[in-house]
C-alpha cells in the first residue's frame, strides 16, 4: 500500500467532514467545512474512506496498482482540504524591475509591469489578494490548487527574463542570470 495512503488525516476541532456515499460510485463526495470556507471533492471509486474517531483513513478498494496509488493521492487531496479550511494557503510573488508595481483593490489586482497598458486581474471567489508593498503580491485562499493556479497566471504576465532577472517571480524563486554575448 502507498506510504502516504497509510497515514490517517487528523481532523482538528472546528472542522466538519461529511462523506456522501452514492449508489453510483462516481457520485460519492467528501465535504470539508471550517473557518476558511467549505471545499468539496468527488471520491474515486478505487478508494474507500472511513471516518473513525476524529481521523480519516483511506484504503484501496482492490489490490490493483492504480487503487494503491489513488489511495495516497486521495489522502493528500483531503489533507490539503483540511489544512486549507483551517489555516489556508498563500503564495508570495515579488516584482523586480524599474517601475514595476502592483496594487490590490478589493478583488482586483492591477499590475504595471512595463507594458503600454496596465494589466488587470479579477480574483475568483474564495481567493484574496494583498499588496503589502508595491513590489510584493500575496495571494491567499483555502483551495491549494486554485491559489497556485492564480499565482502562476499572475507570474505568466511577465515571467523573469534570464539576462537581467526582471519580471514577476515567486518570492523564493532563484533566477540563474545568463552571461551576455561577448565580441
Amino acid at each position: 500500500m502507498s506510504r502516504v495512503g497509510k497515514l490517517p488525516v487528523a481532523i482538528p476541532a472546528g472542522i466538519e467532514v461529511s462523506i456522501k456515499e452514492a449508489l453510483a460510485s462516481a457520485d460519492a463526495m467528501i465535504s470539508v467545512k471550517g473557518a476558511g470556507g467549505s471545499l468539496h471533492l468527488n471520491l474515486n471509486p478505487l478508494v474507500k474512506v472511513v471516518n473513525e474517531a476524529g481521523s480519516l483513513s483511506f484504503k484501496a478498494a482492490n489490490e490493483s496498482r492504480e487503487a494503491d496509488a489513488m489511495s495516497g493521492t486521495m489522502r493528500q487531496l483531503v489533507n490539503n482540504m483540511v489544512i486549507g479550511v483551517s489555516k489556508g494557503f498563500e503564495k508570495k510573488l515579488s516584482l523586480v524591475g524599474v517601475g514595476y508595481k502592483a496594487q490590490a483593490t478589493g478583488t482586483k489586482l492591477n499590475l504595471a509591469v512595463g507594458y503600454s497598458h496596465p494589466v488587470n486581474f479579477d480574483m475568483p471567489a474564495g481567493i484574496s489578494v494583498a499588496t503589502p508593498t508595491p513590489t510584493e503580491i500575496v495571494i491567499k485562499g483555502a483551495d491549494r490548487q486554485r491559489v497556485g493556479q492564480i499565482a502562476a497566471e499572475v507570474r505568466a504576465v511577465r515571467p523573469p527574463e534570464p539576462y537581467k532577472g526582471k519580471g514577476i517571480r515567486y518570492a523564493d524563486e532563484k533566477i540563474t542570470i545568463k552571461e551576455t554575448k561577448k565580441k
